[in-house]
């Protein structure tokens, strides 16, 4: 199968729910909004982009199924292929009018990544990579950055916000970066920090409590654009993992000592 020309479509699909989510944006009201948890919004754009991705990915891998963030009706797990679908991460920034969110779709064959987009809506950058093909953003090639310490890099995480009881360790771990490094930031986006890493823009990123469809495109992308992605503490699946340091691969081993140095399970 080439997975190539299926990033390629791919990409198609994800600009065009793009599209839908530039459109309502000009016009949204907060009136929609609804709450999946604490602090966990989601709005008609979410469940809408998702549906456009789910009917758009049908014609490109019919025998694939969804694993999907709002859970489209009739968007099922398949035995072989599986589409990871986050119709818009970076809702709470959509929602208050921060430009940063983005469209991100990855494709699995199994428990393997093998094909990812992630499209930034208001940068209309598109972020896309398929197994042994290299990262891309619109089309030009992008590669980690060659920066090799903790000390000269950016890094970017995301703060927690339905999950609290590591808070404590959370902070510790920050102070450490913030400390040990030229700074960090927040997006808003795990899709948007892991395309930043592929495309050298962050040296780093770290997060925890993710869902498969917050990193799956990114991952790929850091991976292909010759980067490295693991666990906090470990080597482990970081798609299912719920946690995720990202990397150059250069300043891996300091985030992972770093993080090691206050982190419990």
């Amino acid at each position: 199968m080439d997975y190539n020309q299926i990033s390629f479509q791919l990409a198609a699909v994800t600009r065009h729910a793009g599209q839908f989510i530039r459109q309502e944006a000009a016009t949204f009201d907060r009136s929609h909004i609804e709450n999946k948890g604490t602090h966990d919004l989601v709005s008609y754009v979410d469940k809408e982009t998702e549906k456009l991705l789910v009917a758009g990915l049908r014609e490109v891998l019919p025998e694939a199924g969804f694993i999907t963030e709002e859970g489209t009706e009739g968007a099922e797990r398949a035995e072989e292929f599986n589409w990871i679908i986050d119709p818009l991460d970076g809702t709470t920034n959509f929602v208050h009018g921060l430009p940063v969110y983005c469209v991100s779709v990855g494709l699995i064959r199994g428990q393997e990544l093998v094909a990812g987009v992630v499209y930034e809506v208001v940068r209309d950058e598109c972020f896309r990579a398929a197994k042994g093909a290299g990262a891309f953003c619109n089309e030009q090639p992008i590669h980690v950055s060659d920066v090799p310490d903790l000390n000269s890099s950016l890094i970017a995480t995301g703060f927690p916000y339905t999950d609290f009881g590591l808070m404590d360790d959370y902070l510790k771990v920050l102070g450490a970066f913030m400390r040990g490094s030229h700074g960090v930031r927040r997006v808003g986006s795990a899709a948007a920090d892991l395309a930043y890493v592929a495309a050298g823009r962050f040296e780093g990123f770290f997060e925890f409590n993710l869902n498969s469809y917050d990193v799956s495109a990114g991952i790929l992308l850091v991976r292909e654009a010759g980067g490295r992605v693991t666990e906090f503490l470990e080597d482990g699946d970081p798609l299912f993992g719920r946690e995720v340091v990202a990397s150059n691969g250069l300043v891996h081993q300091e985030m992972q000592e770093l993080i090691g140095q206050v982190w419990r399970k």
